[in-house]
């Protein structure tokens, strides 16, 4: 584990997200970072195709939950 500097606004985005969302302030940032990192990596893809692939890596069945 490390330390990582950012700025005091970010940070209060970082909280106010993590509030919104359920998470930790530490898990809210790695989100975001996870994110950023895959869109860097993949810049033809969507958010929304991130999170799809994300799911898919864990196994997460979202037609399944969506049908209950």
């Amino acid at each position: 584990m490390g330390i990582v500097k950012i700025d005091d606004d970010l940070h209060e985005e970082a909280r106010r997200a993590s509030n919104v969302m359920c998470r930790s302030i530490n898990a809210q940032a790695e989100f975001w970072m996870k994110i950023g990192m895959l869109a860097e990596a993949n810049p033809t893809l969507s958010f929304n195709d991130i999170v799809k692939m994300q799911f898919a890596a864990a196994h997460v069945r979202l037609a399944e939950v969506a049908a209950a």
